[in-house]
């Protein structure tokens, strides 16, 4: 049976259910997105790196696979505001921002008919957003894979949040990977999850397959918070898989500088070396040792175990929430 959803995050953007997939990093492409939205949800394409010569072509790749919504995801500790401008005037509806003050973009986004969402880690963060303009907030918890911006867990960040934004639809964000971590944050006031680790699983990503390997093998346990990774992005917690390489480093005592392996060539993309330690995402056409790279990953990794199509991941997720809300409800006595 269909599940049904309406709220005023699926109202506000136009999908039937309340998922977005992440962006996760240079994985999200048109293949991932365009299925996601199809299905139903919000798939996101991740282009913070993308040559803006390429920008019009991964859209245009994008409306030729889905004509539903879909959005971009721009990280602010890079310069955005061209990419911004570019993506508005191809007239993206959704624009996405995370690590960094959204304030000086929301007017560029919405002039050109975008809406906004920001990703916080904090009610008062949360709350100075949404008086810059922000249309939609991400909170995001502990839990979540890849960069994480701030230091509480969802349980009891997403209540906070929901709190202090008022109508303002709330993504709950971390540790989120079934239907079962969808339904509690909806419990929460949440309008929708954002769910990444789940769909680095799905068959329509960039992702190389060990890396998916390795996530389907690795349970809730499994997963190290740092900054280790951090060539190329300084100073900026992540959660990923523990691997050989934070193992060495641990074993050495965590050094600041010197350590094991610093500056050795682990693998290459595209004839070019990526360095160990280097904060890179594990594509298909990587050639070279992918189990010593970021394998970013949230605490959600242990409920996920094999690869899927997007439209059965988000198929699933949906069918999901039914049962656990059922079962929770059959707990109430009024």
């Amino acid at each position: 049976m269909a599940v049904s959803f309406d709220n005023a995050f699926t109202r506000l953007v136009g999908v039937d259910i309340p998922i977005v997939q992440a962006p996760i990093g240079g994985l999200a492409r048109p293949p991932l997105a365009a299925a996601v939205s199809n299905a139903g949800a919000l798939g996101m394409l991740g282009l913070s790196w993308s040559d803006p010569k390429d920008i019009d072509e991964i859209i245009a790749e994008q409306r030729s696979l889905s004509d539903r919504p879909f959005g971009v995801n721009l990280i602010l500790e890079w310069a955005q505001e061209e990419r911004l401008r570019q993506v508005v005037d191809l007239g993206v509806p959704i624009v996405s921002f995370f690590w960094g003050d959204p304030a000086p973009l929301v007017a560029i986004a919405h002039a050109g008919g975008a809406l906004v969402m920001h990703t916080v880690g904090s009610a008062d963060e949360a709350r100075r957003v949404v008086d810059a303009g922000v249309d939609i907030v991400v909170a995001q918890g502990w839990e979540a894979g890849g960069h994480v911006w701030g230091s509480v867990a969802s349980l009891p960040l997403i209540p906070a949040v929901v709190d202090v934004v008022g109508t303002v639809p709330v993504i709950a964000a971390g540790g989120i990977a079934d239907g079962r971590g969808l339904a509690a944050v909806l419990a929460l006031g949440a309008d929708a999850g954002w769910i990444g680790t789940r769909f680095v699983m799905a068959s329509e990503t960039r992702a190389h397959r060990r890396y998916q390997d390795l996530l389907g093998e690795a349970t809730e346990t499994s997963t190290a918070y740092s900054t280790v990774f951090d060539v190329g992005w300084a100073d900026a917690p992540h959660r990923t898989l523990r691997n050989s390489t934070i193992r060495a480093w641990e074993a050495a005592g965590r050094p600041a500088t010197g350590r094991p392996g610093e500056g050795e060539t682990v693998a290459t993309l595209d004839g070019e070396p990526i360095l160990r330690y280097q904060s890179a995402s594990p594509v298909e056409s990587l050639v070279g040792d992918v189990e010593a790279l970021p394998l970013w990953a949230g605490q959600g990794v242990g409920v996920v175990h094999e690869v899927l199509p997007a439209a059965e991941i988000v198929e699933r997720i949906a069918s999901e929430v039914r049962v656990a809300l059922d079962r929770a409800s059959r707990t109430v006595r009024t």
